[in-house]
Protein backbone atom coordinates (compact mmCIF):
# COMPACT_ATOMS: atom_id res chain seq x y z
CA UNK A 1 0.00 0.00 0.00
CA UNK A 2 1.19 3.40 -0.76
CA UNK A 3 1.54 6.08 1.25
CA UNK A 4 2.09 9.94 0.79
CA UNK A 5 5.49 9.25 2.61
CA UNK A 6 6.44 6.32 0.43
CA UNK A 7 5.53 8.73 -2.99
CA UNK A 8 7.05 11.61 -1.07
CA UNK A 9 10.09 9.48 -0.67
CA UNK A 10 10.19 7.73 -3.80
CA UNK A 11 9.89 11.32 -6.09
CA UNK A 12 12.90 13.00 -3.62
CA UNK A 13 14.93 9.96 -4.09
CA UNK A 14 13.80 10.05 -8.07
CA UNK A 15 14.52 13.83 -7.73
CA UNK A 16 18.12 13.57 -5.98
CA UNK A 17 19.25 10.72 -8.69
CA UNK A 18 18.15 12.59 -11.60
CA UNK A 19 20.42 15.65 -10.25
CA UNK A 20 23.07 13.45 -9.89
CA UNK A 21 22.53 11.99 -13.28
CA UNK A 22 22.73 16.06 -14.73
CA UNK A 23 25.96 16.70 -12.31
CA UNK A 24 27.89 12.87 -13.54
CA UNK A 25 27.48 14.23 -17.15
CA UNK A 26 28.50 17.80 -16.33
CA UNK A 27 31.53 16.73 -14.64
CA UNK A 28 32.12 14.15 -17.68
CA UNK A 29 31.90 16.85 -19.93
CA UNK A 30 33.89 19.11 -18.04
CA UNK A 31 36.81 16.88 -17.74
CA UNK A 32 36.82 16.01 -21.58
CA UNK A 33 39.64 18.92 -22.73
CA UNK A 34 41.90 16.54 -20.02
CA UNK A 35 40.82 13.15 -21.41
CA UNK A 36 40.74 11.93 -18.24
CA UNK A 37 37.64 9.69 -16.29
CA UNK A 38 35.64 11.48 -13.11
CA UNK A 39 37.67 8.39 -11.20
CA UNK A 40 40.99 9.59 -12.65
CA UNK A 41 40.22 13.16 -11.59
CA UNK A 42 38.90 12.12 -8.47
CA UNK A 43 42.15 9.82 -8.03
CA UNK A 44 44.39 13.49 -8.98
CA UNK A 45 42.07 15.71 -6.42
CA UNK A 46 43.25 12.47 -3.47
CA UNK A 47 46.78 13.37 -4.29
CA UNK A 48 46.83 16.68 -4.10
CA UNK A 49 45.07 17.03 -0.99
CA UNK A 50 47.16 14.39 0.59
CA UNK A 51 50.15 13.83 -1.45
CA UNK A 52 52.55 11.00 -1.90
CA UNK A 53 50.72 7.65 -0.95
CA UNK A 54 51.24 3.89 -1.16
CA UNK A 55 48.37 2.57 -3.92
CA UNK A 56 46.76 1.10 -0.82
CA UNK A 57 45.95 3.84 0.64
CA UNK A 58 44.37 5.81 -2.52
CA UNK A 59 42.54 3.05 -2.94
CA UNK A 60 41.45 3.13 0.48
CA UNK A 61 40.29 7.35 -0.01
CA UNK A 62 38.98 6.20 -3.28
CA UNK A 63 36.62 3.66 -1.80
CA UNK A 64 37.43 1.18 -4.41
CA UNK A 65 38.70 -1.89 -5.17
CA UNK A 66 42.77 -2.40 -5.32
CA UNK A 67 42.72 -3.79 -8.53
CA UNK A 68 40.73 -0.57 -9.96
CA UNK A 69 43.21 1.69 -8.17
CA UNK A 70 46.01 0.29 -10.26
CA UNK A 71 43.76 0.85 -13.62
CA UNK A 72 43.49 4.22 -12.43
CA UNK A 73 46.72 5.57 -11.53
CA UNK A 74 47.72 3.29 -15.14
CA UNK A 75 45.61 5.49 -17.05
CA UNK A 76 47.09 8.32 -15.07
CA UNK A 77 50.27 7.54 -15.68
CA UNK A 78 50.14 7.14 -19.70
CA UNK A 79 49.20 10.66 -19.49
CA UNK A 80 52.05 11.75 -17.37
CA UNK A 81 50.36 13.25 -14.76
CA UNK A 82 51.69 10.37 -12.19
CA UNK A 83 54.72 8.51 -11.20
CA UNK A 84 55.22 5.36 -9.51
CA UNK A 85 57.81 4.81 -7.08
CA UNK A 86 59.14 1.67 -4.64
CA UNK A 87 58.24 2.34 -1.29
CA UNK A 88 61.77 2.86 0.43
CA UNK A 89 59.87 1.42 3.49
CA UNK A 90 58.40 -1.57 2.33
CA UNK A 91 60.04 -3.05 -0.86
CA UNK A 92 56.71 -4.26 -2.37
CA UNK A 93 55.01 -1.67 -1.78
CA UNK A 94 54.42 1.18 -4.74
CA UNK A 95 54.09 4.70 -4.20
CA UNK A 96 52.47 7.07 -6.00
CA UNK A 97 52.65 10.45 -6.68
CA UNK A 98 51.90 13.56 -8.76
CA UNK A 99 53.87 14.70 -11.63
CA UNK A 100 54.72 18.31 -12.09
CA UNK A 101 52.22 17.94 -15.56
CA UNK A 102 49.57 16.43 -12.85
CA UNK A 103 49.79 19.01 -10.24
CA UNK A 104 49.27 21.71 -13.24
CA UNK A 105 46.23 19.67 -14.47
CA UNK A 106 45.14 18.86 -11.07
CA UNK A 107 44.37 22.52 -10.49
CA UNK A 108 42.88 23.61 -13.95
CA UNK A 109 40.50 20.65 -12.98
CA UNK A 110 39.85 22.28 -9.54
CA UNK A 111 39.21 25.70 -11.20
CA UNK A 112 37.11 24.56 -13.88
CA UNK A 113 34.73 22.40 -11.42
CA UNK A 114 34.42 25.12 -9.16
CA UNK A 115 33.10 27.01 -12.42
CA UNK A 116 31.11 24.09 -13.15
CA UNK A 117 29.18 24.02 -10.00
CA UNK A 118 28.63 27.64 -9.72
CA UNK A 119 26.66 27.41 -13.24
CA UNK A 120 24.83 24.26 -12.05
CA UNK A 121 23.91 25.99 -8.81
CA UNK A 122 23.33 29.87 -9.97
CA UNK A 123 19.48 28.73 -9.89
CA UNK A 124 19.68 28.84 -6.37
CA UNK A 125 19.39 31.75 -4.07
CA UNK A 126 22.08 32.10 -1.65
CA UNK A 127 19.58 31.05 0.75
CA UNK A 128 18.49 27.96 -0.79
CA UNK A 129 22.49 26.76 -2.01
CA UNK A 130 23.05 27.16 2.04
CA UNK A 131 20.15 24.86 2.89
CA UNK A 132 20.90 22.73 0.31
CA UNK A 133 24.69 22.48 1.87
CA UNK A 134 22.87 21.99 5.17
CA UNK A 135 20.86 19.44 4.19
CA UNK A 136 23.39 17.05 2.09
CA UNK A 137 25.63 17.77 4.69
CA UNK A 138 23.27 15.63 7.41
CA UNK A 139 22.35 12.95 4.77
CA UNK A 140 26.18 12.68 4.16
CA UNK A 141 26.85 12.52 7.81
Amino acid sequence: METAETTAGDSLSEAFWSVARRLRHQTHDTLQPWGITPGQARAVSVLMRHGVMRLSELSEHLRIAPRSTTEVVDGLQERGLVERQPDPGDRRATLVTLTAAGGTTGKSIQQARRAEGERFFAALSEQDRAELGRILGLLRN
